[in-house]
């Protein structure tokens, strides 16, 4: 989304609605205010602070990590809450991790972005990839299955990496750019896969507070309209180009949905995310129970964990066998595990070399 897509501009000569001292410079997207810079700035920023203190996201001495892709999100995230912890003293230790998934092209030059973020705002950077955590990169694996699925690979091993770098940085929370159109999204992607489990705790503000590292989500109801605006009147320096494999993922066309409700009325991403709060899940969905991978550790509902799942069915060149669920692909795993009996049958690397 570039930014004078999104500036959209009040008639000249109009007042800031806020101050009613300095001439309009925007339309906000999220309330169609027509108000000044500064005090979209002030509005913004404090209304970011407001969901952090409501919701009590932080204690003062936490040590935090922000999720730092280069993209704007990230680096919004990462200009606001440097500003916010020394503003109203949080009293946080910020730390920039980011992971490179292996994507030429694309993530090595996002990973540059970050490495400038590091120096303007002074906050320490921990990269881990791909291919030492799990043997692989995008490319390689792209390469093997092609287009179609490749996002689920991604996504399940961008997570599990994000949680493996916190445990080296030794932080207490994890801070992530998902907005308010990113929860949006997600909780007509979960309806539409009737996945209960998920819709149950997607519009959580913090999540994971029963695994490694809980994870944080101050953007919750900060529209993406406004932070490309903040980003663009701020000038921060950030990556604006979009993944190279992402084009045909799912998730693009329930975005698109998204932004055609704003346009007709922009309320309908706060509606949406306060319907996903107020689902109640009937007393007889079986819900999953959370447990430990056998192979690795991380927290898992089966056996083994989706990472290993995914990462087995590479190594052993059937890339297809963790798409879709994974009950039967663990079941599989599990038998061929017995047949071994005993005799190490991954060839390469397990999901990542931290025990959790």
């Amino acid at each position: 989304m570039e930014a004078e897509e999104v500036v959209a501009k009040p008639p000249k000569g109009r007042f800031c609605t806020i101050c009613n001292q300095r001439r309009a410079a925007l339309k906000r997207p999220k309330t169609l205010e027509q108000i000044c810079r500064e005090c979209f700035y002030a509005v913004f920023e404090e209304e970011i602070h407001g969901v952090i203190v409501d919701n009590q996201l932080f204690k003062p001495g936490e040590r935090v990590a922000i999720g730092a892709s280069g993209g704007k999100d990230s680096t919004v995230l990462a200009y606001v809450l440097s500003e916010l912890n020394r503003r109203h003293n949080y009293g946080l230790d910020l730390f920039l991790l980011s992971v490179d998934e292996g994507i030429t092209g694309y993530r090595d030059d996002s990973l540059e972005t970050v490495k400038r973020n590091e120096i303007q705002y002074g906050l320490p950077l921990k990269v881990v990839s791909y291919k030492d955590l799990y043997g692989w990169t995008m490319d390689e694996i792209v390469k093997l299955i092609g287009l179609k699925n490749n996002c689920t690979f991604c996504g399940v091993f961008r997570r599990q990496a994000l949680d493996r770098g916190a445990t080296l940085l030794k932080v207490d929370k994890l801070v992530t750019g998902h907005n308010a159109d990113d929860i949006a999204e997600t909780v007509l992607l979960n309806i539409l896969r009737g996945d209960i489990a998920r819709l149950s705790r997607c519009t959580s503000i913090t999540t994971g507070e029963d695994g490694p590292i809980p994870r944080c989500k101050p953007f919750k109801y900060t529209y993406e309209k406004e932070i490309v605006m903040y980003a663009y009147f701020k000038r921060l320096d950030y990556f604006s180009t979009e993944c190279i494999y992402s084009p045909n993922a799912y998730r693009g066309f329930a975005r698109e949905f998204i932004k055609d409700l704003e346009r007709i009325r922009p309320r309908a991403i706060l509606d949406i995310i306060k319907s996903g709060e107020d689902f109640r899940i009937s007393t007889s969905t079986k819900m999953p129970e959370q447990g430990n991978c056998e192979r690795c550790g991380y927290i898992s509902s089966q056996k083994w964990c989706k990472a290993c799942v995914l990462l087995e069915g590479l190594n052993r060149g059937l890339p297809k066998l963790g798409i879709g669920r994974s009950r039967g692909a663990n079941n599989e795993l599990s038998k061929n595990a017995k047949e071994a009996k005993g005799i190490d049958s991954i060839q390469s690397k397990q999901c990542g070399t931290l025990d959790f």
